[in-house]
């Protein structure tokens, strides 16, 4: 019990802020005795003073910017003065807070204080014990409560709702739009807690839509845990006695609409992982229904499916969907609308950063979040595939020629093809998913002509080789690979493999290239096929010696001057860089020279002299080989820097290669 409740009646009468209400003192004066007196045992006092409506409505703005360092404890006299003060004067304060409001240093608690808040000069302590429980009862879950810039943003929050219900004018989307816009901009600084923001953001749209869908509770309470309810409300003393307009209230709608869209785009795009689950994890949870046998066959190897069923931090982000997605229908936000969005060529129009927009004249001028909205049709599209209780949902289906292919080009490479596979890992699952889920449905399409179909598979190939995540690496493999197969021409599979293998700088994609080529030349030659020729009379093109006479030129290029006038550190960087390659290269060569059934189709017995693969690629490599691994037996202290292990794996690299080329030879030797 505080000093200020053990006070008697009487005393209570001589405390400052009792004693100096007006029209004791002067407004502004009051104001000033207020600041100075104001602390976490003052606020019970200020609480009563603030249920006077009238003063409330003179100073009750002006409280807000000292009442937010004090929470938690302050959150009380917060809500008086959403319900009782001012609202335009109080709508202006809240937004002009949020625009203000900093999250570094929101950090998590550490062991020693995530009992307690620091806010100014005090602490409060939370019981970690809920009524009739014991720490040992199964609902028993510790308590923390979130940094002080969290606690501000929830009850900014739940404040503004307050105040936003309670103005009662003609245009409302006036306000809504500039407060929003605030809402966006403190969002947007945030790094860490973001889950906690998304989830008062939802219940902030919910309470101003009227939506009574019950709120999802944080995993990790925050200041919840610490509100109250206040008294009602106060009528708008500004208050305008003409309704909205039909008109009007469409625009507030879509206002929400757009503003959940944002909300929803920055917390996927947020969402990290040490453990290799990009997002929601879609592309891989849809592959593992899809392709089971490709799950790995690893001892405690845990499938994305599971993890999602099982792991905390994943179920939450899938709760979290869920309620945008669900919140997203009771505004009305449909389908066509979204893919509508999702699927516009003209750039995306963001605003600047630190200005506020003038509120929109109709609804048809508020853009939803392009991202935000490829991520609400995924959610449907997923959902349809993972369980069977939506098998009935009818979204529209996206083919991979036009749609699939309009996404990549408006989501990815956006600032040119050296940032292709950059982009957040959240999102390139996203739009994996959507590529994976039209082949699993069959659902090609048509590409306009042969130079989008190379396109798309450029853009792909390129996320296989750039994107961090192993699995989306994966994903975009086998995106690649059969969206390539699918293509009716075999010239124009051979142009993009041959392209590859020419000009794409990157020597992990060239690798892929070499295993597109194996699968067509194995398809095409496999030893009981009826027929090489189609139903015209045409000869598959990789069953003759003019596929792999087109590409030997880059597949086992010229490498007798590759490294010369380099130092060996150099060159073993280059040569690490570039082994992936070598190595299926020599290994597709060792396939065609072992496959006796291939030798007269593809003239692979004039392969050797023809390419000059002796001379130019295998000698030159073989030596080079030969210089590292003098250099790695002596210590490697040219080459490798660290300790034994990694010594041994680089021992390990250079000896795959030279196995790989004693193979080659001794077959060689044999034909």
């Amino acid at each position: 019990m505080t000093e200020t409740e053990n006070l008697t009646p009487a005393n209570k009468d001589e405390h400052p802020l009792l004693a100096a209400r007006p029209p004791a003192t002067d407004p502004i004066t009051y104001l000033t005795i207020v600041e100075y007196n104001l602390s976490d045992d003052t606020l019970p006092v200020l609480h009563q003073v603030l249920q006077d409506a009238e003063l409330n409505a003179t100073i009750g703005w002006d409280l807000i910017h000292l009442l937010l360092p004090l929470l938690p404890a302050s959150e009380e006299c917060l809500q008086d003065i959403a319900s009782k003060g001012n609202p335009r004067e109080c709508v202006l304060k809240v937004t002009e807070a949020l625009r203000l409001l900093e999250f570094e240093g929101a950090q998590e608690e550490t062991d020693e204080d995530e009992n307690s808040v620091e806010g100014g000069n005090h602490a409060l302590k939370v019981p970690t014990v809920g009524l009739g429980e014991s720490s040992t009862s199964p609902a028993f879950q510790k308590t923390t409560i979130a940094p002080l810039p969290v606690l501000k943003f929830e009850i900014l929050l739940d404040i503004l709702a307050t105040l936003h219900r309670r103005i009662k004018t003609k245009y409302p989307s006036r306000f809504l739009s500039t407060s929003l816009q605030a809402v966006l901009v403190a969002f947007n600084r945030a790094n860490t807690h973001i889950e906690e923001l998304t989830l008062s953001a939802v219940k902030f749209v919910k309470t101003l839509s009227g939506t009574k869908r019950p709120h999802l509770p944080s995993r990790r309470s925050s200041g919840n845990l610490l509100r109250t309810g206040t008294g009602q409300s106060e009528k708008d003393p500004e208050a305008q006695s003409e309704a909205p307009s039909e008109e009007e209230t469409k625009l507030v709608n879509r206002l929400l609409q757009s503003f959940i869209t944002h909300v929803l785009e920055d917390y996927v795009l947020s969402l990290t992982s040490d453990d290799d689950v990009p997002g929601l994890g879609w592309a891989s949870r849809l592959m593992e229904k899809y392709e089971p046998r490709r799950i790995p066959n690893k001892p405690n190897y845990q499938k994305y499916g599971d993890r999602f069923a099982q792991d905390e931090d994943l179920m939450s982000r899938v709760a979290i969907l869920g309620q945008v997605v669900a919140l997203t229908d009771d505004l009305g936000l449909k389908y066509e609308e979204l893919l509508q969005t999702v699927m516009d060529s003209e750039d995306e129009k963001r605003g600047v950063p630190g200005t506020e927009d003038e509120p929109p004249a109709t609804a048809e001028d508020i853009p939803l979040s392009r991202t935000g909205s490829l991520l609400l049709i995924a959610a449907r599209n997923v959902k349809r595939e993972l369980y069977a209780s939506a098998k009935d949902d009818t979204s529209a289906a996206i083919s991979i020629f036009p749609g699939h292919a309009a996404i990549l080009k408006n989501f990815v490479g956006v600032l040119g093809t050296q940032t292709v596979g950059l982009e957040p890992e959240p999102l390139l699952d996203t739009i994996l998913a959507f590529g994976l889920i039209a082949l699993e449905n069959n659902d090609v399409g048509e590409p306009k002509d042969d130079e989008s179909f190379a396109q798309y598979l450029q853009t792909i190939s390129l996320i296989s080789a750039n994107t961090p995540s192993p699995s989306l690496r994966g994903h975009a493999h086998y995106l690649t690979s059969t969206v390539l197969r699918s293509h009716p021409h075999d010239l124009v599979r051979l142009t993009f493999i041959r392209d590859t293998l020419e000009f794409c700088p990157y020597e992990n994609l060239k690798a892929s290239a070499v295993s597109w080529l194996k699968g067509e030349t194995l398809e095409a030659n496999a030893p009981h096929a009826e027929s090489q020729q189609d139903e015209e009379g045409h000869t598959n093109i990789f069953a003759t010696p003019v596929a792999i006479s087109t590409v030997a030129p880059f597949l086992w290029p010229d490498i007798s001057t590759h490294y010369n006038g380099a130092e060996l550190a150099d060159s073993w960087i280059q040569f690490r860089q570039e082994l992936g390659f070598y190595v299926a290269a020599l290994n597709f060569y060792y396939l065609l020279l072992q496959a006796g059934h291939l030798h007269d189709n593809l003239g692979v017995k004039d392969l050797y002299a023809n390419a000059k693969i002796g001379e130019r690629y295998l000698t030159p490599l073989k030596n080079l080989a030969a210089r590292f691994q003098t250099e790695l037996e002596s210590g490697g202290g040219a080459l490798v820097e660290g300790d034994d292990e990694s010594l041994e794996q680089a021992k390990a690299d250079v000896g795959l290669l030279e196995k790989v080329i004693e193979w080659v030879e001794g077959t060689l030797k044999k034909t």
